[in-house]
């Protein structure tokens, strides 16, 4: 399998982090002393790439174009897609509405507290019998 660094560039990067553990290695724009190991590294490399020396492209410039190149695409699709599609959302805002006004108005079961029940129903038949009056408001709801 092929290299992927020349050697030229192995020995730029050594060459930056002798630099950064003597205190000499600075920063190309602020001209402050480099403290991260990572940011050596980077600036061996980009010496290395101006020397030609055989240096993988970097990374962030790979994402960026992409990322230019979907984000002009999206924004033209999001374009087209407005204007098609603004009747639509707003038909689907009035159902979504109608859904979550019988969801308010659903009513809602009561936790069973204990209670002297003197010759009243139990519990359990209390329960089936909520269910069985909340499925026939919901049914008749439905048909109007």
């Amino acid at each position: 399998m092929a290299r992927k660094y020349s050697p030229k560039a192995s020995e730029k990067v050594e060459d930056a982090m002798h630099e950064m553990k003597r205190g000499q290695l600075k920063s190309g724009r602020s001209g402050k002393k480099v403290t991260s190991r990572k940011q050596a590294i980077a600036i061996g490399l980009s010496e290395a790439r101006e020397r030609g020396a055989k240096v993988p492209k970097k990374a962030g410039s790979k994402k960026a174009a992409t990322k230019k190149k979907t984000a002009s695409k999206k924004t033209a699709a999001k374009k087209t897609a407005r204007k098609k599609t603004a009747p639509k959302k707003a038909a689907a805002k009035k159902t979504a509405s109608r859904k979550t006004a019988a969801k308010k108005t659903a009513p809602r079961k009561k936790i069973a507290t204990k209670k002297s029940t003197s010759g009243k129903k139990t519990a359990a038949k209390k329960s089936t019998a909520r269910k069985k009056t909340a499925t026939k408001k919901s049914t008749s709801r439905k048909s109007k």
